[in-house]
């Protein structure tokens, strides 16, 4: 929050200002805020997108023998609520427009939605697939595997905070449903990437249990997530896949892609998740050196 100053020059927060305060001398804003009602549909929406992240932290915080639905690990668990969430982050502002019922209030809920989501739950999923243990605090898990993991994870999540926060200023600017591109890598899509390449780790653990596959696949998460981190607050120009391709007429090429994307699911699901995402992540920067190349 930023502190203001009260028009009659006291500091922010001043004892005697607060004691003498009242109901009636909040600020019209506070009175008006008070007084909105909350749009339903839209907010369950936005909160099921927050709950999804708390479950992918609490099932990813489960032993790796725990009994889990569909034979799942539960880090394979803990990626599907990521996707998940992903689902219900589309629909919240799609639902919201439609029944016109977007506010302020449901702009912030959003954002703090997406932090927990997009932003802590792939970073923890990062630490338990690594193994990361207690650098800095124990003597024995302090190695510089543990302590270049906990970094790792430290860094996504700063950068998917201000990432989002970037979002909320620029996107005042924009008209909503309007704009066909992003500045910077969406968190969603960071959050893909890294969810996905954990379902293709988990997958290969469990068909080969501690091979030398699932070892390489979580170094190249480890990688993967520093530079997903890295292209959230980058310029590259990501394009809005919604807005472009699914909303209104597409080109013949793009409903030929989308065809053979849904086969591909259909027959490698794991691999075809993570290819998708990390080929979005990565779409920024070859576009930028393609057009560059041209120029």
């Amino acid at each position: 929050m930023t502190e203001t100053t009260p028009e009659d020059g006291s500091a922010p927060g001043d004892p005697e200002e607060m004691a003498e305060s009242s109901p009636s001398d909040d600020s019209p804003r506070r009175r008006n805020l008070r007084g909105k009602t909350i749009a339903v549909v839209p907010t369950l929406f936005t909160l099921g997108n927050l709950l999804c992240g708390f479950m992918a932290v609490f099932v990813a915080s489960r032993p790796m023998d725990t009994p889990m639905a569909f034979n799942w690990t539960p880090l394979t668990c803990a990626a599907m609520f990521i996707f998940i969430g992903q689902i219900a982050d589309a629909l919240d502002g799609r639902v919201a427009r439609m029944t016109r019922s977007t506010s302020e209030l449901g702009e912030q809920l959003d954002s703090m939605a997406d932090m927990v989501t997009f932003g802590v739950a792939p970073a923890f999923i990062l630490v338990q697939i690594i193994g990361v243990q207690a650098p800095y605090f124990s003597d024995t898990g302090d190695t510089f595997y543990d302590r270049l993991g906990l970094a790792v994870a430290a860094i996504y999540v700063a950068c998917a905070g201000l990432r989002l926060a970037r979002f909320n200023i620029e996107v005042e600017d924009a008209t909503v449903g309007s704009h066909l591109s992003f500045d910077g890598l969406p968190s969603p899509g960071a959050a893909g990437a890294v969810a996905g390449l954990a379902l293709l780790h988990q997958h290969i653990w469990a068909n080969n249990n501690e091979s030398f596959g699932a070892g390489l696949a979580a170094y190249g998460l480890l990688g993967a997530t520093l530079l997903c981190a890295l292209a959230m607050v980058s310029r590259f120009r990501y394009v809005h896949v919604m807005n472009r391709y699914v909303r209104g007429r597409a080109p013949f090429l793009s409903v030929a892609m989308a065809v053979v994307v849904l086969l591909l699911l259909l027959v490698w699901p794991q691999p075809a998740i993570a290819g998708g995402f990390v080929a979005y992540a990565v779409s920024g920067p070859v576009s930028a050196a393609w057009r560059k190349g041209r120029g």
